[in-house]
């Protein structure tokens, strides 16, 4: 049995330049674990809290040197000579040293680090690979990558109000068949863009960044390049959104208000926002639609759910991969999915936890990435080994999106190796 002789940090960048944790865990059979964690542009309100340094002269203030110092002190003192296998053990005690219900003393940044490197060491422990230790007897599947091919809202500088415009090779027979569709279908677009003299340039997750007119501007130019690259839109791939509503959403007068696009602006009510994604998916081959509106907006929410009962429905700032979120979520018949983020709630046994309740209630879950992402491929293991069945990893480019891509082909061939 590995126990815990010393866990270390480092402040890194992530794919933003932005600092970010790294977390190194040695046992006392020499067995060493890092991780490193992501951090988000668009956020939930009610999302654990990243702590950051807030000293203007480092980083704009955004250095995590006190979450690496509570690392190496308090949590370090806590935990060495604790097995690494007791991973629900040692998630619980880390929260209960935090002691606040977003994890602000200690850092969810901080937290999350060490818990999935417990989880590597674990596994390393138990001499299996990392998917199939978190697994433990769970079925395990192949994820269906949301590739983020156009990227817009926060994660752009372009006038796309929209965050993402998502494909889903969903026609594919295996995952690398599915990669390999999705990749074509990006290299497609980029002709078609450098065609119309458009912006090849790309975003936060790596999909293609251009100043367009209108969402449906990009769900056409998606079309073409299913249809170039030899693929049947809505056979063989679907399109998948996500709004991100939440910033684009004005509290005091209630409305969804174009910020980005001056050439066609709008002012919607939840009611004609419903109205509009509903008409989107009657003229596109839209199959999914995650934060359609804004994380406060539950009644919206309903209406939302009702009106596109015929697809996925994710929510993402509404439910913050939080159980207390999705069971009002599951109560009130709101959405039928759940996107998963390690670090909206802090640990892998509180995640873990949430993806169990969901999948009892048959809520889909899509295991996801942040805009501000490491090489770190954790969720990729964690979407073959909780059945997730669907992935959000970003585009086609980027290390930081394409490492997972990478892992996923590795976990494919071992599962084959396995079996």
């Amino acid at each position: 049995m590995s126990k815990i002789q010393s866990i270390q940090a480092l402040e890194i960048l992530d794919s933003r330049g932005t600092p970010t944790v790294q977390v190194f865990l040695q046992t006392d059979q020499g067995l060493q674990a890092t991780a490193c964690i992501p951090s988000g542009a668009s956020t939930g309100e009610h999302e654990a809290i990243e702590l950051r340094d807030k000293d203007p002269k480092r980083y704009f203030g955004k250095g995590v040197t006190q979450a690496c110092n509570n690392i190496e002190g308090p949590i370090q003192d806590l935990l060495i000579g604790k097995s690494v296998l007791d991973q629900e053990k040692l998630d619980q005690a880390m929260i209960e040293l935090d002691g606040t219900e977003n994890k602000s003393k200690l850092g969810a940044n901080a937290i999350l680090g060490v818990s999935l490197a417990i989880a590597r060491a674990g596994a390393k422990s138990s001499n299996v690979p990392l998917f199939q230790y978190i697994a433990s007897k769970n079925k395990l599947s192949m994820p269906v990558p949301m590739m983020n091919i156009i990227n817009g809202g926060a994660h752009a500088d372009n006038s796309l109000e929209f965050q993402e415009f998502m494909i889903r090779p969903v026609g594919a027979r295996n995952f690398p068949e599915a990669l390999r569709w999705g990749a074509e279908v990006f290299h497609h677009l980029k002709m078609i863009l450098k065609e119309k003299k458009l912006a090849t340039s790309v975003g936060d997750e790596g999909g293609f960044a251009p100043n367009l007119h209108s969402d449906q501007e990009a769900l056409e130019l998606i079309i073409q390049s299913i249809e170039r690259a030899g693929y049947k839109p809505g056979k063989d791939l679907t399109i998948a959104l996500d709004c991100a509503a939440s910033e684009f959403f004005d509290k005091s007068t209630q409305k969804y208000i174009a910020k980005k696009q001056p050439t066609s602006p709008y002012s919607r009510s939840s009611k004609e926002q419903v109205a509009y994604l509903k008409q989107l998916c009657k003229n596109f081959p839209i199959d999914s639609i995650e934060d359609g509106l804004d994380e406060n907006d539950w009644k919206g929410w309903e209406i939302l759910t009702q009106e596109c009962s015929d697809i996925q429905i994710v929510g993402d700032d509404l439910f913050v991969t939080n159980p207390i979120f999705l069971q009002r979520g599951i109560d009130q018949k709101i959405a039928n999915s759940i996107l998963i983020k390690l670090n909206q709630i802090g640990t892998l046994t509180e995640t873990l936890n949430t993806i169990k309740l969901a999948q009892q209630n048959d809520y889909k879950t899509v295991i996801s990435h942040r805009s501000g992402e490491t090489e770190d491929t954790f969720i990729a293991d964690l979407s073959v080994a909780t059945n997730s069945g669907q992935i959000k990893t970003g585009s086609l480019s980027r290390s930081d999106r394409v490492s997972k891509y990478n892992r996923l082909l590795a976990i494919e061939k071992l599962i084959r190796l396995i079996s």
